[in-house]
């Protein structure tokens, strides 16, 4: 495997934590959020769809992923909602009630969405240490062959 690749990869997973922190971030900015504009009902809880890909498409990819084809970026796939329902949450004067007396409320556990966030954050950071080992080694090998 070559330096590029590993800083490509480890940057690849940057990219998709990333992404993921602000999908958590928006579920916890909309957790009291009882109506969306352009449809029905309180907001949904989002969540990432992580996929692996190949390495890359060039020849000298293609013949270093034949020999280790465990090689493999990750890219965010999708952003899907929650197919919970939403927590009904008794609270009559409130002018999204029903008739009941009952508001629909996000689907959203403020916890659970901070563990989410502290394992992206988690990712995050070792995909860095990952990035910095990589270019530590190679400033290493470029510091070697000078000598």
């Amino acid at each position: 495997m070559s330096f590029l690749q590993g800083l490509r990869i480890s940057s690849s997973g940057l990219a998709a934590e990333r992404v993921r922190m602000n999908v958590i971030s928006e579920n916890l900015a909309n957790a009291n959020t009882t109506r969306v504009e352009g449809r029905e009902g309180p907001y949904k809880r989002k969540d990432v769809v992580f996929t692996a890909r190949d390495s890359g498409l060039t020849f000298d990819a293609l013949m270093r992923q034949a020999t280790d084809p465990n090689l493999k970026e990750v890219k965010v796939d999708n952003i899907v909602e929650d197919k919970k329902a939403p927590k009904l949450v008794y609270n009559p004067g409130h002018p999204d009630a029903n008739g009941e007396g009952y508001v629909a409320m996000p689907n959203i556990s403020v916890m659970e969405e901070m563990v989410n966030m502290i394992t992206a954050t988690r990712a995050f950071e070792a995909n860095t240490t990952a990035l910095n080992s990589t270019k530590s080694m190679a400033m290493t090998a470029i510091t070697i062959g000078r000598g």
